[in-house]
């Protein structure tokens, strides 16, 4: 007798790889195959939807490509479908045999930050928006990542690829609107948001680069950490100064 249960694992074989497992026994060939699209189909539009610039800079051969093994071979940790590009995302970074461009993987992880803190859950910590950002703890959007990334994904596209690696910085995060936001950074202004991550006020975070680099004139590196610091608030980067309470 045909167990339902490895009717349903031949079910899921056939769908992942029509190819390398057989269609189980009383299901028409017609009707699996369109399933199959259906679910290919279905799948491939969380990505679309997630990947627009990767998609483009593979074109209609190779996308198709990695999808279906992405389909074939990935195994979800979760039924959520807005986890979807997540998880291609994680099979991408782990699937060393896949012969992609090298900056690809790093272009899907930008593109993936935008939905990420589209969603992301986070509440608006207490905070004064005038307050001295030098000599107060600068309260950033609880919204954000700074990330680094050794290709400059951020220019990639259908009518330009990278050559060879550029160091590059940016720090995204979604603003009191609600948008999402791309900002480039220089490596000090990224060390600067780092300090201030670890909780630093302005003015210490100042200082300690100032030590790092090995500066002459520190007054210098504060002066020009104000002015940052600033241009951060202005954009909706940092929300202002923690409170007393804080």
């Amino acid at each position: 007798m045909y167990a339902f249960q490895q009717f349903q694992r031949d079910f899921g074989r056939h769908l992942r790889d029509p190819r390398a497992a057989a269609r189980p026994l009383g299901v028409p060939a017609r009707r699996m195959a369109l399933y199959h699209e259906l679910l290919y189909n279905n799948l491939e539009g969380f990505l679309l939807a997630c990947f627009p610039v990767t998609r483009q800079v593979l074109g209609t051969r190779h996308w198709p490509r990695l999808v279906r093994a992405f389909f074939r071979e990935a195994r979800c940790r979760t039924p959520y479908f807005r986890e979807i590009p997540r998880e291609f995302l994680d099979w991408l970074t782990a699937s060393a045999g896949l012969k992609l461009p090298p900056w690809l993987r790093e272009l899907a992880h930008y593109e993936w930050v935008e939905l990420a803190l589209d969603v992301m859950a986070v509440d608006t910590p207490p905070h004064v928006p005038a307050g001295d950002l030098l000599d107060g703890v600068p309260v950033l959007a609880p919204a954000l990542m700074n990330l680094a990334y050794g290709w400059p994904v951020q220019r990639i596209g259908p009518d330009w690829r990278p050559r060879k690696p550029v160091a590059t910085h940016l720090l995204v995060f979604r603003d009191a609107e609600a948008r999402v936001q791309f900002v480039a950074l220089n490596p000090v202004s990224a060390r600067l948001v780092a300090l201030l991550q670890a909780g630093a006020t302005g003015r210490a975070a100042c200082r300690a680069i100032a030590a790092e680099l090995g500066h002459a004139q520190p007054d210098a590196v504060v002066a020009h950490g104000a002015r940052v610091l600033e241009d951060l608030r202005a954009l909706g980067a940092i929300l202002g100064t923690q409170t007393c309470a804080n």
